[in-house]
């Protein structure tokens, strides 16, 4: 097995598409509250990763570029490209930290929520008391 630091990232993107794929509809283990409330405490864990692996992601480059050993095809400036990808992956972390703080106000919002037992048979030890 590969410890390449990009398969990491190709692994957390199968494990998104699974759930995309597995959580587009009503199921025994994805119908209640307390399973959004799951989800969503993963997913923020997830993005509140995404602004480091962001900025680790270019890390290749820019040691390569330190050392004066980009090479931009068809002649083009290494400078301007590596300017280009520094603002491109600061205007990506502010996104990641937006994303995340948003994420974690949808976790906060699914906390105390639950499921309203009363009257669904398969709920009987909640059923109202006999008078």
């Amino acid at each position: 097995m590969s410890d390449n630091p990009a398969r990491h990232l190709s692994d957390a993107a199968d494990g998104v598409r699974a759930f995309n794929h597995t959580s587009s509809a009503a199921a025994r283990d994805w119908e209640f509250p307390s399973h959004a409330y799951t989800a969503v405490g993963n997913l923020s864990h997830l993005v509140g990763m995404l602004e480091q692996a962001v900025h680790q992601s270019t890390r290749p480059v820019m040691y390569t570029y330190e050392h004066g050993r980009v090479l931009i095809e068809n002649g083009g400036d290494a400078d301007q490209k590596v300017a280009e990808l520094v603002a491109a992956q600061r205007d990506a972390e502010a996104a990641a930290a937006a994303l995340t703080a948003a994420v974690q106000r949808m976790h906060n919002a699914t906390s105390p929520m639950g499921l309203d037992t009363m009257g669904i048979p398969e709920f009987e030890d909640d059923a109202e008391p006999a008078v």
